[in-house]
């Protein structure tokens, strides 16, 4: 299993329906195959998730948010990882608003 504690990402592509840009820092713990998150960044004021890591490394995740308009937004999204070259995690994600529009979109998120 990947560990996933400790790690800290930033998002390098997202779609254009989605919160999260190169300014979010994502802050990742992790114990046994539970990860929980705390992130934030220009346009998140404040976030966290909870995920469940599969022996392979994916992710299965549910976030919210407040957002710079003082929103709470929420969602899923599930993660693939790839490992790079120089050791990092690059994770591939689909995601889905549970709030606001519904709308679905894509991101990745790169380890720093």
């Amino acid at each position: 299993m990947i560990s996933y504690n400790n790690k800290v990402f930033r998002a390098i592509s997202n779609s254009d329906n989605g919160e999260v840009d190169s300014e979010t820092l994502f802050h990742y713990q992790q114990e046994g195959n539970i990860l929980t998150c705390t992130y934030a960044g220009n346009r998140i004021l404040y976030g966290h998730l909870i995920a469940t890591v599969s022996p392979h490394g994916e992710l299965d995740m549910r976030y919210h948010q407040v957002n710079n308009a003082g929103e709470i937004t929420t969602g899923i999204c599930r993660s693939k990882p790839e490992i790079l070259v120089s050791g990092k995690i690059r994770l591939h994600e689909k995601w889905q608003w549970t709030s606001g529009d519904l709308s679905a979109g894509e991101s990745v998120l790169e380890e720093v």
